[in-house]
């Protein structure tokens, strides 16, 4: 299109908001900002069907063990037209959670595949997701150092203080998580205060900060002030940022304009802004509430965070994040299982449909920071609020177990850079939110998850 209307590939990219200039899509309309150049008066001869670039890129043959190297122009569609094997073996092979989202780069295991015919046809542009959504906003700044992508996996705990230190390293946790809410005008004193008491006990840190939705009118200025919030903290020394909290829901965003792009504006800036003021620090996404509640799309009230993390990927989010955040806190059986829950299949009731969800969504570019992951137990507490009674069957011995199993699962995947249990000593009577049931030390304190944990760790 470039060649055929006489103007550049960043002119159309630019005019267009379009993220990765390797995807366009079947039925896209696309504006042409015509630069002295008259289009040709005649229309393509036909002109629902893609032009091949004048120097396509040649497809690349299955490397030993029956690799496949996608490459511009593919879907799973034709690649297992090309190697006589199903979309759905394909998907299933590389825990693809969804079949209309690969990418440029992305190295896929194909079962039985045989030899690609000497003249394969044409590839196809790669589809859009099956749920569509209003168009995201894309960051204009490039990132100011390329993403750390690096390191072993960790165990930190989210703490309400450090009170119990002593479990917590018999658990082999070297992070605390704490979070703060910031508010238009306020100062770096709450950050100072939290590294510091993390530091003093010997604890890498973790900071999950959130603004306030309220405060959210004018986006363009108020994503400008909380990036440079991020960054004087970031000057600060923290370990980690957790870029905001469940922002596909309006219980932490403005209604009506929840969306993965959006978000990605933001993280875009705050990303720079704390790379700017420390490249050590670790950048971590807003892990989205996982839900499925909004019926595989998005309303006013939020996104399912499938989607929300598909917009994400089309806005350039990878660009502007070391590690993808995650929340997993509503499992009521071992994290080995990938079915058996009574509620269902949906993939946020297990975690490996979690962790493949946010892993394979960006292309196993970034790996997964649990920044909450967790296990509900009433038990020295009571009846559950009717919100959380799915987890009134399990026992404190299940909640030490599964927890344990969650971290030498995630330790062993090679898909997880850190993993923060929720919770560590939080406590009281049930309400609304039953934190005191996801905590690993008990109302007797006692702590049977810290075994499981230390032994996952050694």
């Amino acid at each position: 299109m470039s060649l055929r209307y006489g103007v550049s590939v960043q002119d159309i990219v630019t005019a267009n908001n379009i993220a990765n200039p390797n995807i366009i899509y079947v039925g896209q309309v696309l504006i042409i900002p015509v630069r002295g150049t008259t289009p040709p008066t005649q229309p393509p001869t036909n002109p629902t069907t893609p032009v091949p670039p004048t120097n396509p890129t040649t497809p690349i043959p299955p490397t030993t063990g029956g690799q496949y190297t996608v490459v511009r122009g593919d879907t799973l569609s034709s690649i297992a037209r090309r190697f006589g094997v199903t979309v759905q073996a394909i998907a299933s092979a590389n825990n693809i959670a969804n079949p209309n989202l690969i990418y440029v780069g992305q190295v896929l295991t194909i079962p039985g595949a045989t030899t690609p015919p000497s003249n394969p046809s044409t590839p196809v542009p790669t589809q859009p997701p099956s749920n569509p959504t209003q168009p995201p906003t894309n960051p204009t700044q490039p990132p100011v150092v390329p993403p750390n992508t690096g390191g072993a996996f960790e165990l930190g705990g989210h703490v309400a203080g450090f009170g119990r230190v002593n479990e917590m390293r018999t658990a082999g946790m070297t992070w605390a998580k704490k979070q703060i809410r910031w508010n238009l005008g306020e100062g770096t004193g709450a950050a100072q205060a939290a590294i510091n008491e993390a530091r003093g006990n010997g604890f890498r840190i973790l900071l999950g900060i959130v603004g306030n939705k309220d405060q959210m009118g004018d986006f363009d200025n108020y994503t400008n002030q909380f990036a440079a919030y991020l960054g004087q903290v970031a000057a600060l020394g923290p370990d980690a940022i957790e870029v905001w909290n469940e922002p596909n829901i309006d219980r932490e965003w403005p209604n009506g304009t929840v969306n993965g792009g959006r978000y990605t504006t933001m993280l875009s800036k705050a990303y720079n802004a704390i790379k700017a003021a420390n490249p050590n620090v670790l950048v971590i996404s807003a892990a989205p509430a996982p839900t499925g509640y909004f019926g595989g799309g998005c309303r006013n009230e939020g996104c399912d965070d499938n989607i929300f993390l598909q917009q994400m990927a089309q806005s350039g989010a990878v660009n502007y994040m070391d590690c993808v955040g995650a929340h997993y806190n509503e499992g009521i059986i071992s994290p080995d299982n990938r079915s058996g829950d009574p509620r269902g299949g949906h993939y946020s009731r297990y975690f490996y449909g979690m962790l493949d969800l946010y892993y394979n969504t960006f292309g196993g570019a970034r790996k997964v920071c649990w920044t909450e992951l967790g296990y509900l137990s009433p038990e020295g507490y009571g009846t559950l609020p009717s919100n959380f009674a799915w987890a009134q069957g399990t026992t404190v011995g299940q909640h030490a177990e599964w927890v344990g199993r969650a971290a030498a699962l995630s330790r062993s995947s090679g898909r997880v850079r850190l993993m923060i249990v929720w919770n560590v000593d939080f406590t009281g009577v049930f309400g609304a939110d039953p934190q005191g049931g996801y905590a690993i030390v008990r109302p007797d304190g006692s702590c049977p998850a810290c075994n499981t944990l230390g032994a996952a760790m050694r």
